[in-house]
């Protein structure tokens, strides 16, 4: 039976996470606030109330504890669900997570999994300050034993959270908070039907001028941008990564090889980013096809600025058609 409800991304993590709990009741939900509040973004609304305070868990403010918790659940047969309230606040938990949670698997020769998701709300876009509005997902991407991926809509927010669950791998799942509750953003999800692969790339609009490559808020810009650029005459191709390591850069390599430009767009600051490492690949895979240098379209390197600033940190669609112009200028 068809059940297509209009889903917000908020709703949608909030269903997935609901389909999840309710399929294997082996999967917790932990986190500051989740419980009686429902997270600060009401992402997990209603669940204690359903599931009960056993497995969703309102926690201290300590994001080791939090994730050390996690790992010894993980391996006594649990799925936790670690939610971090702010991307900036996952730092105290970073030991945690980098020394124990993406090496144990490797540690005990695969006879330890870690099935833990990572919840990470990030981004800006809020009115917030620094260690509310941060894009730390470069820094985890570096690291071996983590699987990072980033949604950008609805229905990957739905099944992904799902496909994140049912890992056995550790996962650090980035949601573009300032999306949340975008009613421009509903999307229409059959949650009886069959699920997409969620983990890899896609092209989500077909282009000849120029390819954007983006995650997560930046991927609503790129689609923003090629809108704009339609009405100046150029085509935008736009990819949304989906995953962040690994790197799925397939359909990267073959719209560049298609397109001939490339701008790479993100939020997080330029230097050693995952825009960098995107750059660098291409131009080693699609050397040949290149017809002018990569472009980058990023936050600065500098902390995030306080709210009144912050329409000037983030990239936006006037930085990407300039990046555009400036390319095809070549």
């Amino acid at each position: 039976m068809t059940d297509l409800q209009k889903l917000t991304i908020g709703k949608a993590l909030n269903l997935g996470l609901r389909r999840a709990m309710e399929e294997d009741p082996k999967v917790l939900i932990m986190g500051e606030d989740v419980g009686k509040l429902g997270g600060v973004f009401r992402i997990t609304d209603g669940l204690q109330k359903d599931f009960g305070e056993q497995r969703v868990l309102d926690t201290p403010l300590a994001e080791s504890g939090i994730i050390g918790t996690a790992v010894g659940l993980a391996v006594r047969g649990f799925r936790p669900v670690c939610e971090i309230q702010f991307e900036g606040f996952i730092f105290p938990g970073f030991d945690q997570i980098s020394s124990q949670l993406a090496k144990l698997h490797y540690r005990t020769q695969g006879k330890v999994k870690m099935p833990v998701v990572i919840r990470v709300p990030f981004g800006g876009g809020i009115g917030a300050v620094e260690h509310h509005s941060e894009s730390p997902e470069s820094l985890f991407a570096h690291i071996p034993g983590l699987k990072v991926v980033s949604i950008s809509n609805a229905v990957d927010a739905y099944w992904g959270i799902q496909q994140a669950i049912k890992s056995d791998d550790p996962i650090l799942f980035f949601e573009p908070k300032r999306l949340y509750h975008s009613g421009a953003l509903r999307a229409e999800i059959d949650t009886d039907g069959t699920a997409p692969q969620v983990f890899s790339s896609q092209v989500v609009r077909e282009g000849t001028t120029a390819t954007v490559v983006a995650y997560g808020p930046s991927v609503k810009v790129a689609l923003d941008a090629a809108a704009a650029a339609e009405d100046e005459g150029h085509s935008l191709e736009v990819v949304d990564l989906r995953t962040l390591s690994p790197l799925d850069l397939g359909p990267v390599f073959e719209s560049v090889r298609k397109t001939g430009r490339l701008i790479a767009l993100s939020e997080a600051p330029s230097e050693s980013s995952l825009t960098s490492e995107i750059a660098a690949r291409v131009q080693q895979e699609c050397f040949y096809s290149l017809e002018a240098p990569v472009l980058r379209v990023t936050g600065f390197d500098t902390p995030y600025p306080p709210a009144k600033l912050e329409e000037h940190y983030l990239p936006d669609l006037d930085r990407v058609l300039h990046a555009v112009d400036r390319s095809l200028a070549w």
